[in-house]
């Protein structure tokens, strides 16, 4: 006990020089700890940006590449699916609901997604959290559209504005559909997810638009203008049991070649891909920590000399070169752990002022609260690093305190 009040007096009488080294050491943990739980909670979000849907059917490919187009609305089918496929598979025993995709069109580089108003009443993302309307509702007549948050504010959209809709993906020219023009009937509440980056209309809009039906009669709503094709399709199951038979029954439907995936299994093979980023960043965070340690460990050595005279006059009045050496390794685990639990802090203040931006622009939660188990042991393992960096000074002040004795003069 005497020697843990003689190394917190040690850090008062140097205080200065302490309370910097506290600060990178602070620093470095709320680095640490931020870019994990934002690594985490990134990953989760990722992962999350479909929920609820027991299968993904789409044109035989690839599973990642199924994935990317029919939820990430990034590149293309290889092919489409007949709208009598569709059918058929949606009438299967222990299909609850379906969903059909139909990709291809675009608006000012966002891209337009057909589907059904099953869409807004069975799409999951996040914690099975539905979708909800910032304002308006779904679309009820044919030449009707709902926005994603992103393109609303991006483009200053509003409930009963007209819209263009783009053959192709990329900007409005040539290809623009204005004799068909859609009409804005709702605005969803940011997700975070590819839903705030889509603009959402009906299959018998696509149609509509692809036909030049711009003189549909006033009140005509939904016509039965079925598509011939569609991209892909969502699927929930009454019995998600049923999954895996379901899967190869589809994987071997006769009348295409069709192909149903998993979408965690797909997520978690495109967030494999995409690893190597998130590594990266991991490892700039344990660099910054690393650089912290070499700090403490730099001003204990540079302070050996200039407390030469306080350890020879600590070995006069009775202190062994244990209690030397010791001394200075829990100066070392004081700073670090003060470090840590100002960087404990210093993270909880910097989550609690952006975490409505991170909400509201990314659809990322981060959750302020006592550290995961994870986290723990990240903590653990610096305070380890932090004695063990006190090692060394304690070494040399021991081998000064042995040469020392009491010749070093005032």
């Amino acid at each position: 006990m005497n020697l843990w009040i003689l190394a917190w007096k040690s850090l008062l009488n140097r205080r200065g020089t302490a309370i910097l080294t506290l600060l990178a050491i602070a620093v470095s943990v709320a680095m640490l700890l931020g870019v994990e739980k934002l690594r985490v909670g990134a990953r989760d979000n990722f992962a999350s940006t479909v929920s609820g849907t027991d299968l993904i059917v789409g044109a035989r490919s690839g599973s990642v590449q199924l994935l990317l187009y029919s939820v990430f609305r990034i590149g293309n089918a290889t092919n489409n699916i007949s709208w009598q496929s569709y059918k058929e598979i949606a009438a299967l025993k222990g299909v609850k609901w379906t969903i059909p995709i139909s990709l291809g069109d675009s608006h000012h580089g966002y891209r337009v997604m057909g589907t059904s108003t099953g869409y807004f009443e069975h799409f999951r993302y996040g914690s099975r959290q539905n979708l909800v309307f910032q304002d308006g509702s779904a679309f009820d007549q044919t030449l009707d559209a709902v926005l994603g948050a992103e393109v609303a504010e991006a483009l200053n959209y509003r409930v009963g504005q007209e819209i263009v809709v783009s053959h192709g993906i990329g900007t409005a020219g040539m290809s623009d559909h204005d004799d068909s023009p859609f009409v804005v009937s709702g605005i969803l509440t940011r997700t975070g997810t590819p839903v705030d980056r889509t603009v959402h209309v009906g299959l018998a809009g696509i149609e509509a638009m692809h036909r030049n039906m711009n003189r549909l009669e006033a009140g005509q709503r939904r016509p039965s203008t079925e598509p011939k094709s569609i991209t892909a399709f969502l699927v929930g199951l009454e019995n998600r049991m049923a999954a895996f038979k379901l899967q190869r029954e589809i994987n071997q439907f006769k009348q295409e070649p069709l192909l149903a995936i998993f979408p965690g299994v797909a997520l978690h093979e495109l967030w494999g891909i995409m690893g190597i980023a998130e590594n990266a960043l991991l490892a700039v965070s344990v660099l910054v920590v690393i650089a912290a340690l070499v700090g403490l460990l730099a001003v204990s050595l540079a302070g050996l000399g200039e407390r030469r005279r306080e350890m020879a006059i600590l070995r006069s009045v009775g202190a062994g070169y244990r209690h030397i050496a010791g001394l200075l390794i829990l100066e070392s685990m004081l700073l670090t752990l003060m470090g840590i639990i100002a960087g404990l802090i210093l993270q909880t203040l910097a989550l609690l002022a952006i975490q409505d931006y991170l909400i509201g622009g990314f659809g990322i939660y981060l959750p302020i609260g006592w550290p995961t188990t994870g986290e723990w042991k990240m903590l653990l393992a610096l305070l380890t690093a932090g004695i063990l960096v006190g090692v060394i000074p304690a070494w040399r002040g021991y081998r000064n305190s042995l040469l020392d004795g009491l010749s070093t003069r005032v």
